[in-house]
């Protein structure tokens, strides 16, 4: 099985890459691909992104070289958000059905994975996460009900938006991997304003809902030394532990962060308010 690699990049190299360079070492395209996983290895932190779409038949969570393991999550642990139509995931026996932007957390030691779509027609999208792990925790079902919500930004600075803290600290205990929902609200198209890093951790996102014919402007790199990539629907970008991760749509639009790192305090980030950026 394919598995693109994205390498660790230094700062001070990356502010000389042009537009293609920044393209093939943090973009994440074709995430989904009709009855196949796709898998992202990306060197910060270990992490991993990929999806799932299966229409025509269930699809199993294989190993791959990379990992040097048996099986997929025989060192790690998972964070699934659908994106799609109602799907199910049988992890080692245990059936959990995923509704749109529901999620799930798999422990480390899940032997076997087998991704279903209800309906061919309308499928699921499996959007996944996986970072290393060290010990196991138990599996769990994160549906809206359960999920930290928060409200945050207002319609005078186009950044009100609604977080949905999914897999967090607060919601179900993981070893360092940590993933949520934002959607912007209609009118709206910033998205975490003020900026910010933490060292600490790197962070993916995964853009969807962008509307045909819009794209999203993620802006990366040091706070005074930045750089963007434009983002179409249903693409993730990998941001380092160094670098802002902030975006503007010309439209609203919805994504998905991860995360993994040295700690699980969601609160730990070192602000950047937007006149202090170059």
């Amino acid at each position: 099985m394919d598995c693109k690699t994205l390498y660790a990049v230094h700062p001070d190299d990356f502010s000389g890459y042009n537009t293609q360079r920044i393209r093939d070492n943090f973009l994440v395209s074709h995430i989904f691909v009709e009855n196949e996983i796709t898998y992202n290895y990306s060197f910060y932190d270990r992490y991993m992104v990929g999806g799932v779409l299966p229409v025509a038949k269930s699809v199993k969570l294989e190993t791959i070289d990379e990992l040097k393991a048996t099986f997929f999550l025989e060192r790690r642990e998972l964070g699934i958000v659908n994106v799609g139509g109602t799907g199910t995931v049988v992890a080692d026996g245990v059936t959990y059905e995923l509704s749109y932007k529901e999620a799930l957390y798999l422990g480390r030691g899940v032997k076997e994975v087998v991704f279903k779509s209800h309906d061919a027609k309308c499928p699921a999208k499996f959007y996944y996460n996986s970072a290393p792990a060290h010990k196991t925790y138990p599996n769990k079902l994160i549906t809206k009900a359960i999920a930290e919500i928060a409200e945050l930004g207002s319609v005078e600075t186009c950044n009100a938006r609604t977080i949905n803290k999914l897999i967090v600290g607060s919601v179900v205990e993981t070893c360092q991997l940590q993933m949520g929902l934002t959607e912007l609200k209609t009118g709206s198209v910033w998205n975490t304003m003020p900026s910010h890093t933490h060292d600490r951790r790197m962070e993916a996102y995964f853009y969807f809902e962008v509307p045909e014919g819009q794209a999203v402007c993620h802006f990366m790199g040091q706070p005074q030394e930045t750089r963007h990539i434009f983002m179409q629907n249903e693409e993730a970008v990998i941001s380092p532990s160094w670098s802002i991760h902030s975006g503007a749509g010309t439209s609203n639009y919805s994504f998905v962060w991860g995360m993994a790192g040295e700690n699980l305090d969601y609160s730990d980030m070192d602000m950047v308010q937007p006149d202090g950026l170059k």
